[in-house]
């Protein structure tokens, strides 16, 4: 594919809400059960944290796929190349695997084109190797291709749970080849206490969350769970081996009810 999607690994280790020793302690121990794909973003407040854990790991971080994501107060002319430097510096890398706009500019302050054309700079500058966005609508994402063209949107990082299917843009990006990056992937835990996922769980002798994560992976989607435990971390990384029936698939697929988490009031007008 023309916009590297193979690249990105398909299971990812999440941060968001992780914060200090939290973060730190999470990424190292992805790391060491065997995560390559970590997953940051300026808003964290995390990203030095992150930084700290792949240093003190015995990965190289050549082996490792790292994203961050810009923030939206880095969108305005000559903003955004500076702030993508800040989290290098922060992550003591040259260069990350892959950067995405975090949330379109709020009630469209700033035009897509003017962040997206100096991200696509920062990637001629080898700041980093792929770029993308997050959080596009189908609206947003239509921009984003005018401005910059498909071919470099390596991936759309959005909100994709059993209960939250967001099948009309899933189904638009994937008509552009846009790669999906599923993200809250287990809807905070919620996924544990759903029957439908309990029982095909209990077919399978894996857990609810493994289940999940199976779902996601098996539409080709990545995901990017997050945990603190490392039980939990090493449980996720089982997921890539499960495979769910078509009768399985349409089970959790009669899940969605449209209950999406993330929702701040600067959001777009969803699909």
């Amino acid at each position: 594919m023309s916009n590297s999607t193979t690249k990105i690994p398909a299971l990812g280790l999440g941060t968001f809400r992780l914060q200090d020793q939290q973060a730190f302690d999470a990424v190292a121990n992805g790391i060491d059960l065997g995560y390559r794909h970590i997953d940051t973003a300026q808003i964290y407040k995390n990203e030095a944290d992150v930084g700290r854990a792949i240093a003190a790991s015995k990965v190289s971080p050549n082996e490792l796929f790292v994203t961050t994501k810009v923030w939206t107060d880095s969108f305005a002319e000559g903003k955004l190349i500076p702030s993508l430097k800040e989290s290098l510096h922060k992550l003591q890398l040259e260069r990350v695997n892959l950067t995405l706009i975090h949330w379109p500019s709020p009630n469209d302050e700033i035009p897509v084109a003017v962040y997206l054309e100096q991200l696509l700079e920062a990637k001629k500058q080898g700041l980093t190797e792929l770029i993308g966005i997050s959080n596009f609508t189908i609206k947003k994402t239509q921009e984003a291709i005018a401005a910059i063209s498909a071919e470099h949107i390596a991936t759309n990082q959005i909100e994709i749970h059993p209960f939250l299917q967001n099948r009309k843009l899933v189904e638009f990006l994937q008509q552009q080849g846009i790669h999906i990056t599923a993200y809250m992937p287990l809807a905070y835990g919620k996924v544990i206490q759903e029957p439908v996922i309990q029982k095909i769980a209990a077919t399978h002798n894996a857990t609810a969350a493994q289940i999940a994560l199976a779902w996601s992976l098996q539409q080709g989607f990545a995901v990017i769970p997050s945990s603190t435990k490392r039980e939990n971390l090493q449980s996720n990384l089982a997921a890539e081996k499960i495979i769910l029936s078509d009768a399985e698939m349409s089970a959790i697929a009669g899940l969605d009810s449209g209950e999406r988490i993330a929702n701040p009031g600067f959001a777009p007008t969803w699909d």
